[in-house]
């Protein structure tokens, strides 16, 4: 039986190719706990999971990776986060039947914004326009804009698990080598339910038999939601005391509802001059005369 949500990275020896394979079913059924969606959209979201595992193994940081998809098709809304510390989530959201077929006619005019948050440092943000018959269409069109690399990639999913298996050319001397197209052609013979299915020594026997091919230890993923009452308690005292006080009045008190979890936070007229005396309050004396 293959590992539980694992992320395994691997290099061809003596050739200037990389990869990644992924294969969630926990922290994936976690994510479908929360809400429930039709098949087209469950299966783009499983895909994008993948897809964004796969992301944040890819690019050095401490901090997170956001990919984020919106247009004015069906399937109008799609986010999924990835951490350094290998957790994801993600939500979906659509107004009428999402038919199966390009991303077009899901998605409709769309672009895609992957944003990373180091710890550390700036944001960076790289967006393009989403195109192609599927979402590794639109992945692969980001690496190469941002990164100028060969990558190509190859996504699963289903109601029990989410897959991607990532293949990409280091940089070096030749563009293209005949290496990097040798390995992609059998890197394209892979098949949905092998990504799903097979561990990753067994699958990499069976696409590279031929090839030394070294792979590393395994890393775990696990969905978690980052939200927290701290969060809240932040986001609220940013709209100011006197919207939230208003809000409360007219209301009865305040709700807010985390897409990605499910998670409940109410506030009532005392939570919110608790929340606010803190900062109404003159300071005193640092201490006693």
């Amino acid at each position: 039986m293959r590992e539980r949500d694992s992320l395994h990275r691997f290099i061809i020896e003596n050739s200037r190719v990389r990869g990644e394979l992924v294969q969630l079913d926990a922290s994936w059924k976690a994510i479908l706990e929360r809400n429930e969606y039709p098949a087209v959209v469950k299966k783009q979201l499983g895909d994008a999971v993948a897809a964004v595992a796969l992301l944040s193994a890819t690019i050095k940081y401490k901090g997170k990776i956001i990919m984020q998809i919106r247009g004015d098709g069906p399937l109008h809304l799609l986010v999924v986060q990835a951490t350094s510390d290998n957790t994801v989530r993600g939500i979906a959201r659509w107004q009428t039947e999402v038919p199966e077929g390009t991303l077009k006619e899901m998605f409709g005019n769309a672009t895609m914004v992957i944003t990373i948050e180091p710890e550390v440092g700036e944001p960076y943000q790289g967006i393009i326009e989403l195109k192609g018959d599927a979402l590794s269409n639109g992945i692969e069109a980001y690496f190469q804009q941002s990164e100028q690399l060969p990558t190509r990639l190859w996504l699963a999913s289903d109601d029990d698990a989410c897959a991607g298996f990532l293949l990409q050319e280091l940089p070096g001397d030749e563009e293209n080598s005949p290496d990097w197209e040798h390995h992609e052609h059998l890197a394209a013979t892979v098949k949905e339910q092998e990504l799903l299915s097979l561990q990753a020594k067994e699958l990499l026997h069976r696409l590279y038999h031929e090839e030394n091919v070294r792979l590393f230890d395994s890393e775990v993923f696990s969905f978690r939601c980052g939200c927290s009452r701290e969060r809240i308690d932040a986001m609220l005292m940013s709209l100011g005391y006197a919207e939230v006080k208003e809000t409360v009045e007219q209301e009865g008190k305040v709700a807010v509802d985390c897409e990605f979890c499910n998670a409940h936070y109410d506030y009532d007229v005392v939570d919110v001059e608790k929340l606010f005396a803190s900062v109404n309050q003159p300071e005193g004396p640092s201490t006693l005369q």
